[in-house]
């Protein structure tokens, strides 16, 4: 009987751990839909830059690219036009939120996978904190180094409305 009780505590303890927040459900249905990403700004730093996001492309490939979250597999995906400076297409990933401790903002990470839902990108991902979300607007942020200089990109969304 008492291994019975342990053997239900310990799974329990392990959904638990688990379970997502309510407030990272919050933001993860928020974020389920279709989003543009309508600006890419630069803080903390003056001057021009040449980014590039993700491993993926310039920066300026991705204004105007079209992302889509699903919330109930986790899934997602972007789109770049194809442009002289960019190769357009498809790229695949999965998603979560995680909410950090209080007084703390939420990341948005995510990792590149296959249409069949495989990791390609080796376990590796990309992680952005999530500095507003509503259910219009977006911006996420992430701190990088550039000639030693701390910089923050900031990325700004606008929820695409279904007609």
């Amino acid at each position: 009987m008492r291994t019975i009780f342990l053997g239900l505590f310990a799974g329990l303890l392990v959904l638990q751990g688990c379970s997502v927040s309510k407030s990272a459900r919050g933001q993860r249905n928020l974020l389920s839909g279709t989003w543009e990403l309508t600006d890419i700004s630069y803080q903390n730093n003056e001057g021009a830059f040449q980014a590039t996001l993700f491993n993926d492309a310039d920066a300026i490939c991705f204004e105007g690219s079209e992302w889509f979250f699903r919330d109930n597999n986790s899934t997602g995906r972007y789109t770049l036009t194809e442009g002289s400076l960019c190769q357009g297409g498809d790229r695949f990933f999965r998603w979560s939120v995680q909410e950090r401790e209080e007084n703390y903002k939420s990341v948005f990470q995510f990792k590149f996978i296959d249409e069949n839902l495989k990791d390609i990108s080796g376990g590796q991902g990309y992680r952005l904190l999530i500095e507003s979300l509503d259910g219009a607007q977006m911006t996420l942020s992430s701190n990088v180094q550039a000639d030693g200089s701390p910089i923050t990109i900031l990325y700004h969304f606008t929820k695409k409305i279904k007609p």
